[in-house]
């Protein structure tokens, strides 16, 4: 049974300190790192931080050192989704209603709709729950009996934004029509309605006593009301863009506005002036929440960052730089001494892997969905969308040749140990072009490289002219099967089939095994001479996405969309 490094578990995770200062600079600021946007966030109140990203993944921090304490996957069918205060139960709807124990992740229950949900409001009774619809209805359930208490029409067309007064007893709605309507939760009497806004109203929230009301509007303006007179207090329009989320902070001082232009305000609603403007985030910022003692904030949006501040010194603790980026592919020179990486908005990058520092930026010509460096270390190559293989001086970064000729999507680069020769794959049309790099011209083109299978991975075996080419059989299978297949290059003839659809490949620095990574969450070991399975490991949960050996031969590691890496002793199979 192989160890598995999985931050879902907390078993062998680093703490923001211990990370390489190399993989900080690659992948940006690692604290409170999330995958997908930012959906809702909420304090426990131990003052756990819990964040729900799209789509549907849950986790857990420690809101002070940024590490994440926990990550389950709930599901990926919902649209909207919903802490309540305490961040004990969590609400996600669509076409039907489902709530959620947010510490275990099981569901509570689900609570079938008649029509498309667009909010959701949680209040302190833990048996009542608000849901407002596409078809401008109200309906106030009893949970527990998993009735409707009550209906409530007041609004033309969807439901926006739903929130429960501090005590409970009042419900405030607004919708698409510019509207608020205030309710009584116990009769279902409408107390009052608020009008003002010019544009949708995309979020509500009380102050602690429950007295004033504050509506964030795509209008760019928040609006104060007093919830007794229904009249309104203050109009905030310091916004530059649509406002997108509020929060007041526990003791009511403080009042957190979010807008599209990356910026959260924070008034004081003591005399209803700015008090700061905190500006670092990259993206819409879509929810902020106050921790239970009221000294941070976070906030996280559309740029997949999560940032805590100090509200009253307005300072950023932590999330500052760029989001953690979405690396397309990795590759490092042989001698281990540079690193390059390939992301969508950043181009390429070489890195000096000893200090952590970039020393090349290549000339940027597009997103790369693969990259490889020769054994010789003089060339990089990296192919992707634009159906172009694109050839660099590695040490320069100066882009040397743009070589055309595959019809679809560059997914696989591959170099012969002489370097002489870079073997490209695509993965719509099956072919693989071989290419002599000091011409730029093709000397060979393999017709069904991969046994009529989508190419995914290329590999030449050390030491031959031997080159592994795997693929998936999508269309017919949907990915269950596939092959490696291998390639004398020098003889112009396929040698060896090897049964099972591939993902990615590695081989072993001797080039007697071959490892083959599935999307049936397993690793298929090849010894290449024999051309039999010498062992498959068994461990992920989920598609296995990249494989490699040390440079030594004896370890074996494995990554996959379950978020774990795994290490294998080579030789045995086992950690």
């Amino acid at each position: 049974m192989a160890r598995s490094f999985n931050s879902g578990s907390g078993e062998f995770t680093l703490s923001p300190a211990e990370v390489p200062a190399l993989v900080q600079r690659v992948f940006g600021d690692l604290r409170f790192h999330t995958d997908g946007e930012l959906a809702a966030l909420a304090f426990a109140p131990d003052g756990t931080l819990w964040s729900l990203e799209e789509p549907g993944l849950l986790r857990q921090w420690d809101a002070h050192s940024g590490q994440q304490r926990h990550w389950m996957f709930l599901s990926d069918l919902e649209t909207l989704w919903q802490f309540r205060s305490d961040a004990r139960v969590l609400a996600s709807a669509s076409d039907d209603l489902s709530l959620w124990d947010v510490a275990s992740g099981q569901t509570l229950t689900v609570l079938p709709q008649p029509s498309w949900v667009t909010a959701v409001a949680l209040g302190t009774n833990p048996r009542l729950l608000a849901i407002g619809h596409d078809d401008g209805r109200v309906r106030i359930w009893d949970t527990a009996g998993e009735q409707v208490l009550h209906e409530l029409a007041g609004h033309e067309g969807p439901l926006s934004a739903l929130v429960f007064s501090p005590e409970g007893r009042r419900l405030a709605s607004a919708g698409e029509d510019r509207v608020i309507h205030l309710w009584d939760v116990q009769t279902g009497q409408r107390l009052g309605t608020l009008q003002g806004h010019t544009d949708r109203i995309q979020g509500l929230a009380w102050d602690p006593k429950g007295t004033r009301l504050v509506s964030a509007g795509w209008d760019t303006t928040a609006r104060v009301w007093d919830t007794t007179t229904f009249q309104p207090i203050i109009l905030l329009n310091g916004h530059a863009d649509q406002v997108t989320a509020l929060a007041f902070s526990p003791d009511g001082s403080l009042l957190a506005c979010a807008d599209s232009a990356h910026a959260v305000h924070l008034w004081d609603p003591a005399n209803w002036k700015t008090v700061h403007v905190l500006q670092e985030h990259q993206d819409d910022i879509r929810c902020l929440a106050f921790s239970p003692d009221g000294r941070l904030l976070v906030s996280g949006g559309a740029d997949r960052m999560i940032h805590v501040w100090d509200p009253r010194q307005g300072r950023l603790l932590s999330g500052r730089g760029e989001p953690v980026l979405q690396r397309t592919s990795l590759a490092l020179t042989p001698d281990g001494r540079r690193l390059i990486s390939s992301c969508a908005g950043a181009g390429l990058r070489i890195w000096d892997t000893a200090t952590g520092q970039v020393v090349v930026e290549p000339e940027d010509v597009g997103p790369m969905q693969a990259l490889a460096v020769s054994p010789d270390g003089r060339w990089l190559a990296g192919g992707g969308p634009d159906k172009l293989v694109h050839l660099w001086d590695a040490a320069t970064g100066k882009l040397r040749a743009s070589l055309e000729g595959q019809s679809g999507e560059v997914t696989g680069l591959a170099f012969a140990p002489d370097s002489r020769t870079l073997a490209s794959g695509s993965g719509s049309d099956g072919l693989v072009w071989l290419w002599n790099i000091s011409s730029g011209q093709p000397t060979l083109i393999i017709p069904e490289a991969a046994d009529n299978c989508l190419i995914e991975s290329l590999l030449f075996q050390p030491g031959s002219q031997v080159l592994a080419v795997g693929g998936i059989d999508w269309l017919a299978t949907g990915g269950s099967d596939g092959a490696v297949c291998l390639w004398d290059v020098n003889q112009r003839c396929q040698v060896a089939t090897l049964d099972g659809g591939i993902t990615c490949l590695a081989m072993h620095p001797s080039g007697q095994w071959l490892a083959a990574a599935s999307l049936v969450e397993s690793i298929c070991v090849w010894d290449l001479e024999k051309q039999e399975l010498v062992i498959e490991l068994t461990g992920h949960d989920e598609t296995v996405t990249c494989v490699a050996y040390s440079p030594d031969g004896r370890w074996l590691a494995s990554g996959s969309d379950d978020r774990t890496v795994l290490l294998w002793n080579a030789a045995t199979g086992e950690s």
